[in-house]
């Protein structure tokens, strides 16, 4: 059997009533095979089917693995340096990074169980990466950042200081968060409830991100909800509230939006910038 097949065979048994005290040395070795291979990242949490960046669709079945993980095991008391916590995954093991040429600093990056994290890359800490989630090659996780569980982090891409990246388990058909290649959030940005940035965009700080909150995009003109598209520039303006008129609120009321430009324009208009203020 493959890995999906065992893993779908052992979530209908566990659907059936299965649990932990129940389990055989064969289903504990699918758990840790299904966690070695999302670590490894020949299984991952959601894949791209098109061009665009609304195309991304959830693997149900390895958010199920995920699940089965935190149902079929038992919480334990393990050690972090000095530090004893309670949970029912390890730490993941950090031998194999060196060697791809990936850094985590010392005194408080956390990596758990089952995440992926690609060549060159660098977290610095205190940064935290959740089971599921995946970092791709040369992506910079600063300090004080969180990656949520199955969050898809593109290559190339750089996580501002103090940045949520929020996790989608539940429902498993619901796509996660994804960053794509290239994308620069800057530092306090929050993106959650699966919403995907579109690749090589750049996000000013202190943004929030989220399928509730309207995306001007001013380059294709249209308002659009629960993506940023790609090439993009984005940040948070002020637009006026549906309840600006209430009497109670006395000079009006205000909802946060995104605004989007294109990003070529504003880089090269940057750039004179910068050539003009060296002149």
């Amino acid at each position: 059997m493959t890995l999906r097949a065992d893993v779908n065979d052992l979530w209908q048994r566990y659907d059936d009533g299965l649990s932990a005290d129940e389990t055989t040395g064969d289903d504990e070795a699918t758990l840790d095979a299904f966690l070695d291979a999302l670590e490894a990242g020949e299984v991952r949490a959601a894949e791209k089917t098109g061009d665009d960046v609304t195309s991304w669709e959830a693997n149900a079945w390895v958010k199920r693995g995920i699940l089965l993980n935190f149902g079929l095991r038992e919480t334990e008391a393990r050690a972090y340096g000095d530090v004893t916590y309670h949970d029912v995954l390890p730490l993941r093991e950090t031998d194999d990074l060196g060697e791809r040429g990936t850094r985590n600093t010392p005194d408080g990056t956390v990596i758990r169980r089952g995440a992926h994290l690609g060549s060159d890359c660098i977290m610095m800490s205190p940064s935290f990466v959740n089971v599921g989630a995946r970092v791709g090659d040369g992506t910079l996780v600063d300090s004080c950042d969180t990656v949520g569980s199955c969050a898809q982090i593109g290559e190339n891409v750089k996580l501002g200081a103090n940045t949520l990246i929020g996790g989608v388990l539940e429902p498993v058909e619901d796509a996660p968060v994804v960053i794509e290649d290239g994308v620069a959030l800057g530092a306090g940005c929050r993106v959650t409830s699966g919403f995907r940035v579109g690749e090589n965009s750049i996000v000013g700080e202190n943004t929030l991100l989220t399928p509730r909150i309207p995306v001007y995009d001013l380059v294709d003109e249209e308002v659009v909800y629960g993506h940023l598209p790609a090439n993009r520039r984005a940040f948070t303006r002020m637009v006026e509230s549906s309840i600006s008129d209430h009497d109670l609120l006395e000079g009006g009321a205000y909802k946060p939006a995104v605004v989007a430009t294109d990003v070529e324009t504003e880089t090269l208009e940057a750039t004179q910038r910068e050539e003009a203020l060296r002149e």
